[in-house]
């Protein structure tokens, strides 16, 4: 079970173009959305990253208003892990379960879940937050990163786990990110 005090978000490349050529963009920058507005009231750390934002673009508006102040890491290497500032971010933080959301499943998803995975982090990849430019690819990078050993959950699922108790001001404000649509 993840715990707002164990845990972290990792938003991965939601990007102009990329963003815009994924199956089902609309969906998964909507649940990315809830997570992270979630993610800020339960207090769990969110990181983002860029892949190559001169080519491929910042991160898309409506991510950014909802990151606030949080810059991103810029990286080439297709795993976040292959950026040093990245990684010094992560274990500065010192949380073992990752959230993982983002752009493109089956390439900068899936390297940086194996990666995450053997250094020994719990890594719970949000299957209705990730995307790909095909349904097929987005497929094969969750099936892969399953195999690998990620943890598959879902945003209600994960939101739900963090928030544990359906009471008190939190819960409404949970509630209300949720029952958007």
């Amino acid at each position: 079970m993840i715990t707002p005090k164990d845990t972290l978000l990792l938003v991965i490349d939601v990007q102009g173009k990329l963003a815009a050529s994924v199956f089902q963009p609309d969906r998964v920058e909507k649940n990315i959305s809830k997570l992270i507005r979630a993610c800020r009231i339960l207090g769990v750390p969110v990181i983002h990253t860029e892949q190559y934002p001169k080519g491929l673009g910042n991160t898309v508006d409506a991510l950014r208003e909802v990151m606030g102040d949080e810059k991103p890491f810029e990286k080439l290497s297709f795993s976040c892990c292959g950026s040093e500032e990245f990684m010094k971010r992560l274990r500065l933080l010192g949380r073992n379960d990752i959230l993982v959301v983002g752009m493109e499943t089956h390439v900068c998803v899936y390297q940086t879940c194996v990666e995450l995975i053997e250094f020994g982090y719990n890594v719970h990849l949000v299957t209705d937050a990730v995307s790909s430019r095909t349904e097929e690819n987005r497929k094969v990078g969750i099936r892969s990163i399953k195999r690998a050993g990620g943890i598959p959950t879902s945003t209600e699922m994960a939101i739900f786990e963090l928030l544990r108790v359906a009471e008190g001001d939190t819960f409404k404000a949970i509630s209300k990110i949720i029952k958007e649509d």
